[in-house]
This record gives structure tokens, sequence and C-alpha cells, in this order.
């Protein structure tokens, strides 16, 4: 299986091409540069490969919640390419992405994704490691105020985003015990994306290009009947 991803919803930009289980990666934190970078990424990753677009199986885009511009970069690429080449896409959520690198690393079961959204708020998200190692989501993502973010009863992990690094204070009060480690200074990465979503398109989980569409949030802030508000 080839999966071409991409990721610009927040300050790093970065773009990964997966070929069975080796994945290929180009990445850089540099903020308003995005749209400047991700299409040179793509060239570099395939002529590193060797392939052209057209051979790749699917394209998989971080399509947020995030920066607002950062969503509809990776968004309208993702279609362009898409339509282009004729390829299926699929959306795979940054705050999943997020906890994807959280889990590969550290041994916790549980990851909570948190990405600064501004005005005082957090996207926020808590995972857990699947049976075949891949984030699963527990409850919903949302956007919500750092002391108001939920999260499950008993559910002990590691901390991972930039929301970490911004409202650190907030959300190890608001958690306590629950969070062992953070990791404040992560970004999502394509690398994560490719997978989650390699692992989706293998499920049939994909849409046609005018479907791949951004996600904010910004109206979502639903919450979990039975978790902690």
């Amino acid at each position: 299986m080839k999966i071409l991803a991409i990721e610009t919803a927040t300050e790093a930009c970065s773009a990964a091409l997966l070929i069975d289980d080796a994945v290929l990666e180009r990445y850089e934190l540099a903020p308003q540069q995005h749209n400047r970078l991700i299409l040179p990424m793509i060239d570099s990753l395939l002529a590193e490969a060797g392939i052209k677009v057209s051979q790749v199986d699917a394209l998989a885009f971080g399509r947020g919640p995030g920066s607002f511009t950062g969503v509809r970069i990776a968004a309208g690429v993702a279609q362009g390419i898409s339509f282009a080449v004729d390829l299926p896409v699929v959306p795979v959520s940054t705050l999943a992405a997020l906890a994807q690198d959280a889990l590969i690393e550290s041994p916790e079961k549980i990851a909570f994704s948190c990405i600064d959204a501004r005005m005082g708020e957090v996207y926020w998200a808590v995972y857990r490691r699947g049976e075949s190692g891949l984030a699963e989501l527990l409850g919903e993502e949302s956007v919500r105020p750092a002391e108001r973010v939920s999260f499950p009863d008993h559910a002990e992990g590691v901390g991972i985003g930039s929301g970490w690094k911004t409202y650190g204070s907030v959300l190890q009060e608001r958690l306590g015990s629950n969070v062992k480690r953070i990791l404040p200074d992560r970004f999502p990465r394509a690398a994560m994306v490719a997978r989650l979503g390699a692992d989706a398109f293998g499920r049939g989980f994909f849409v046609e290009p005018e479907q791949a569409l951004p996600v904010y949030l910004r109206d979502n802030v639903a919450k979990k009947p039975g978790s902690r508000t």
C-alpha cells in the first residue's frame, strides 16, 4: 500500500509517503510558510521513492482541528491532487495524529491530545491505544477552555501538544495524577497521518475529493455523557 499524507494544521508543515510499512517524511516548523513548503515537500518525497503521484493508492490529510488557514491549505491541496489524478482521500484528525505520536513513543495506553486553539481555548481529545496499536478516540473531540476539558475516570496517560505548553499548569491541575508525562513541544506530523490514513483506507473509510473538508470544531463543544466536566 502506498499512502501520500500531508499535515499543515499547526505551526508545523509536513508531508509523508508510506510504502507498505516504511515511511518517508519531510517536516519543518515554519509558521505561515505552509503554502510555500508543502508542494516541494511532496515532490521531494515522490522523487526519493521513484514514483509518480498517480501510483499512490490514496491521499491522507490532516483535516483539523487547528489553524483555520492551515487546515484549509491541507484540504485544498488534498482536493487538488485528488481531482488531478483521481485518488481517494482519507481525512485524518490532527488530534489523532498527535495521539499516535505519543502512543508510539510512550508506554502509556492513553493520550491526552491538546492543541492551543487561541482565544483562551484548546482543541482537546482523549485517545487510547487500540489492539492494532493505533489511536482510538474515547468520547468526542471538542474545543473548550483548558479548565473545562473532560476525560474518562481512571484514564491515566501522556499529554501531548501545544495546548500543554500554553495551559500546562491549568491542565495539570484539572487532570491531577491522571497525567503521567507531558510532551508539550509536539505538533501533528504527516507520518502519523499516513499510518492512520493507511488503516482507515484499508477498512474502506475514504471520501471523494469534493468531500475532503476541514474540521474546525469551533461550533462543536459537545461533551460525552459520564465524562468529567
